[in-house]
């Protein structure tokens, strides 16, 4: 089950990652619409699929037979390698969401969708598209 990886990353990041948020811009997050704050926050959300896609696929145990329980163990081994691009993402939703709102992002709806953006990518990957 994907739970006990997800709470040990959950571990991990907390352990590896500095988690002081800087403080907010008080004035230009809160003037900025959700549209235009998830739309700030989109690159780097990609950047982050981005990183966990390439080292998945580089990752020497996959193949596209993979069950959805192993794809879930390479995406959550990727994440060491993908610290930085991960923390912005994080970062970034926090100052325009709030303090801790970046890691239950991650820990929610990001991670919701990643294992079926990481296959889709992968496959895509895989057929040199």
């Amino acid at each position: 089950m994907i739970l006990e990886p997800l709470f040990g990353l959950s571990l991990v990041l907390s352990v590896s990652l500095d988690l002081q948020t800087p403080p907010a811009e008080t004035g230009a997050w809160v003037a900025m619409s959700t549209r235009q704050r998830d739309a700030r926050l989109l690159p780097l959300v990609r950047q982050a699929t981005e990183c966990i896609v390439r080292r998945v696929f580089a990752d020497p145990r996959y193949s596209a037979d993979l069950r959805p329980g192993e794809i879930n163990d390479l995406i959550v081994d990727s994440m060491a390698g993908c610290v930085k691009p991960v923390r912005a993402m994080i970062d970034a939703h926090d100052r325009m969401y709030g303090s801790g709102s970046g890691e239950a992002f991650l820990l929610g709806p990001y991670l919701d969708v990643l294992p079926a953006a990481v296959v889709g990518q992968v496959k895509l990957k895989a057929h040199g598209r």
